[in-house]
C-alpha cells in the first residue's frame, strides 16, 4: 500500500500484502491470493461479488467492497495497478528475445563498422549495417533490420522484423514487430506525363520513452526531420508522414494517419481510425475523437470530432439533429405505407 501511496481502508480486515497477495487478475475473475482494480464504472456493480483478496479503488466505490476483500483507496486505481504490476512482472515491461538468449548470435548478420556497447542483445537473423550504434542494454529481436549509420539509444528494445533506416533513436524506446521507419515519404511532383519523384533527404528523430506499435509506419523527413517528442505513445497500424513533428507526451490510437509537414503539440490524443490533413497545426492538449476527419487546425486544449472535424460540441449538436431527422423520415414513410 505503501507502494503505491494508498490506504487501506476497511480496517477489519487484516492481512499482509506481501504474504497475501501473489497475483493480479480483472476484478470478475480474481480469487483468493489475487489484487484487482475497478477504474471503469461499468465494472463497479461487479465490485460486491469479488473474491479478491484486496482490491485498488477510488473512494467512492468503498461501500461496495465485500467485508473480505481489503479495500485500497488510491487517487487513480489504473496507474496504481500499472505500477504495482510493473514491479510484481518486470519482465513484461518490455519485449524478450525471441531466440530466449542474451548477447549477440553468431546467426546475426553485423558489419564489421558497426559499433555495439555492452550488454547489448541481438537475435538470429537481424542485419545492422554499416557505421550503425548500439547503445548499452538494447535489444535487436529476430529478422530487424537497422540500416547503414542508424543510432539507437540505451535500453532500446526493436522488435522482430522491424526496419529502421535514417534514423536517430534515443534511450528507452520500445518499437514493437514489423515497425518500418525512416523509408521515403509520399513525395511526388504531380504533373501530365508523369509524376516525378521529389528525394527524400530528411531523417527521423525518435526521442526518449516513446513507444511505437506493431505495424507502424513512420517516413523520413523531405527537407527536414520527422520528430516524435519525447514519451509519446503510438498504437499499432500508425502512419506518421513526412515532415511531420509530433510534440511530447501525445497518445495516437490505432490506424491514426497524419499527412505530411503538420505539427502537433505536447499531451495531444488522437482516436483511432482519424486522418489528419497535411501542414496543420495541433495545440497543446487538443483532442480528437475517433474515426474524425481533421482538415484544419486546431486550438490548444480543444476537443474535436467527426468529419470535417470541429468542436465536439457542434459535432455532437448535428449528430442529434441527423438523427431526429431521420426518425421523422422513417415516421413518414410508415404512414405512407
Amino acid at each position: 500500500a505503501e507502494f503505491i501511496k494508498g490506504e487501506i481502508v476497511n480496517q477489519s480486515v487484516h492481512i499482509n500484502l506481501d504474504d497475501q497477495v501473489n497475483d493480479v487478475a480483472p476484478i470478475d475473475e480474481a480469487d483468493n491470493g489475487h489484487l484487482a482494480f475497478v477504474d471503469n464504472p461499468r465494472y463497479a456493480p461487479i465490485l460486491a461479488n469479488t473474491k479478491a483478496t484486496a482490491v485498488l479503488i477510488a473512494k467512492k466505490y468503498l461501500d461496495r467492497v465485500p467485508e473480505k476483500t481489503a479495500a485500497i483507496v488510491v487517487a487513480d486505481p489504473y496507474r496504481a495497478y500499472s505500477k504495482l504490476l510493473a514491479k510484481l512482472s518486470p519482465q513484461s515491461m518490455r519485449p524478450l528475445p525471441i531466440m530466449g538468449e542474451e548477447g549477440v548470435s553468431e546467426a546475426a548478420h553485423i558489419s564489421p563498422s558497426a559499433k555495439l556497447e555492452d550488454s547489448v542483445t541481438v537475435d538470429a537473423g537481424a542485419v545492422i549495417g554499416a557505421g550503425a550504434e548500439i547503445g548499452a542494454g538494447s535489444l535487436i529481436c529476430a529478422g530487424a533490420v537497422i540500416g547503414s549509420n542508424v543510432k539507437i539509444g540505451r535500453n532500446v528494445t526493436i522488435g522482430a522484423n522491424t526496419t529502421i533506416q535514417h534514423t536517430l533513436i534515443g534511450n528507452d524506446v520500445i518499437i514493437h514487430n514489423g515497425a518500418a521507419i525512416g523509408q521515403d515519404g509520399f513525395g511526388f511532383s504531380m504533373g501530365f506525363g508523369g509524376h516525378l519523384k521529389v528525394p527524400q533527404i530528411g531523417r527521423v528523430i525518435i526521442q526518449d520513452k516513446v513507444e511505437i506499435g506493431a505495424n507502424s509506419c513512420i517516413d523520413r523527413g523531405a527537407n527536414r526531420d520527422t520528430v516524435i517528442g519525447e514519451g509519446t505513445k503510438m498504437d499499432n497500424m500508425v502512419q506518421i508522414g513526412h515532415n511531420v513533428v509530433i510534440g511530447c507526451h501525445c497518445v495516437l490510437v490505432s490506424k491514426v494517419a497524419i499527412a505530411g509537414s503538420t505539427t502537433l503539440g505536447d499531451y495531444v490524443a488522437i482516436g483511432g481510425h482519424t486522418a489528419v490533413a497535411g501542414h496543420l497545426n495541433i495545440g497543446d492538449g487538443a483532442q480528437i475523437a475517433a474515426s474524425s476527419g481533421v482538415a484544419n487546425d486546431v486550438p490548444a486544449g480543444a476537443r474535436w470530432g467527426g468529419t470535417p472535424a470541429r468542436y465536439a460540441k457542434h459535432w455532437l449538436k448535428d449528430v442529434a439533429k441527423m438523427r431526429s431527422e431521420a426518425r421523422k423520415m422513417e415516421a413518414e414513410a410508415k404512414k405512407k405505407s
